[in-house]
């Protein structure tokens, strides 16, 4: 079959348009099944080289494909896509259309790698979000805060310094000689090796450096009405969170609490594996994170980010006392974000008092229902933060 390209006068690096247009196709693919590709993926410790597999749509070239042969036009409105498909076969204009097995070609679709810092890279491009607005700045004494000052006879290897070392050599060289000369000896130096005496190592000096630190405060509802589906997307949710912010600091401590109708510190498998029966006080896990951050993170030298995700489900009971322990979370906190994964109502009586109560610059709430409302939660929530800077 005859395949043609459109015409171009003007010359153009063909391969160059393949790869834009494989990275466009990468990227759709990324974000529709975004939530399909992290639902598993462990928050901490998996290595940013890890790859991953895709779906992608083959690249199809204009072609001449086998028509009707029918009589009629076809014409649209002007609100029709690329794909789409104008007037019906004379089968289905009468109602007639084939039910059983189809044998036409279907479309092409393979499978690519990336690895989870492509991802990343994908994602927070097409974002196009800027730096976190960064309040807090403490001292860090990091392994790679060195600076070389001069030189010393004793050292590791790694620290050779051999432009020095030679410059040593070459000038007891010049010595023998110079004494050679003063002796009226005209021996000649053929062969002239390094000594120990000659080898001179790089002197290290750590240096103090100000760096920012952060930590993350997840928190969700692990109760029994927080099933698998909504765990599935939590976990999407909060892997993404940490690694936009890991992308932004040096030092990223994380931090995972759950919470019934108490709130209590616990690993990343139990945070989404683990059920509890029993009713929800939110206010527990806020106060939990309050507590922790007192004994070990002093908002002074400490970015802290508190994430909290939950259905809505709360008694009754709580909701004030959740109200006021999230705003003490908005106080001591550079951005504090609320994340409803609803079951059918439009917002729960929470969620309506968060965003009539709780009115800090930094306090965002979102929803989502199905993972497709993934992007839009995760970039509404990390803008917030950007408002402030």
């Amino acid at each position: 079959m005859a395949i043609f390209r459109e015409f171009n006068p003007i010359h153009h690096d063909r391969a160059v348009e393949d790869k834009r247009r494989h990275k466009e196709l990468v990227k759709d693919s990324i974000k529709k099944n975004l939530v399909d590709i992290l639902s598993e993926e462990s928050i901490v410790g998996k290595s940013k080289d890890k790859k991953i597999k895709i779906p992608i749509k083959g690249l199809k070239e204009f072609q001449f494909v086998y028509g009707e042969n029918s009589s009629g036009v076809g014409s649209g409105d002007g609100s029709e896509k690329r794909g789409d498909k104008i007037g019906k076969a004379r089968g289905e204009a009468q109602g007639k259309g084939n039910q059983g097995a189809g044998n036409s070609e279907g479309e092409d679709i393979y499978e690519t790698e990336v690895t989870i810092e492509e991802v990343m890279s994908y994602i927070f491009e097409d974002l196009n979000l800027p730096n976190l607005h960064k309040k807090k700045m403490s001292e860090v004494l990091s392994e790679e805060s060195f600076k070389r000052k001069g030189y010393q006879k004793n050292g590791i290897r790694p620290r050779l310094a051999k432009k020095r070392t030679v410059i040593e050599k070459l000038k007891r060289k010049q010595g023998i000689k110079r004494a050679f000369r003063e002796e009226n000896t005209n021996e000649e130096i053929e062969r002239f090796p390094f000594k120990e005496d000659d080898l001179r190592y790089y002197r290290i000096k750590p240096v103090i450096k100000k760096e920012c630190n952060a930590v993350i405060m997840f928190i969700m509802d692990t109760s029994g009405s927080m099933d698998r589906h909504k765990k599935y997307l939590a976990r999407s949710f909060f892997f993404m969170l940490y690694q936009f912010v890991k992308m932004k600091y040096v030092n990223v401590e994380v931090e995972f609490i759950a919470h019934s109708t108490i709130g209590k510190v616990v690993n990343e498998y139990d945070f989404f594996h683990k059920v509890e029966s029993g009713g929800t006080y939110i206010s527990s896990g806020y106060n939990m994170a309050l507590e922790i951050i007192e004994k070990k993170y002093n908002p002074a030298a400490w970015n802290i980010y508190a994430f909290h995700v939950s259905d809505g489900d709360n008694w009754s009971e709580d909701n004030e006392k959740a109200v006021e322990s999230a705003k003490e979370l908005c106080e001591v906190s550079n951005l504090f974000g609320y994340t409803e994964i609803m079951s059918g109502v439009p917002h729960s009586t929470i969620m309506k008092k968060y965003m009539e109560r709780i009115t800090h610059k930094n306090f965002v709430a979102t929803s989502m229902k199905k993972k497709e409302d993934l992007w839009t939660a995760l970039k509404q929530t990390l803008t917030q933060d950007l408002k402030e800077g």
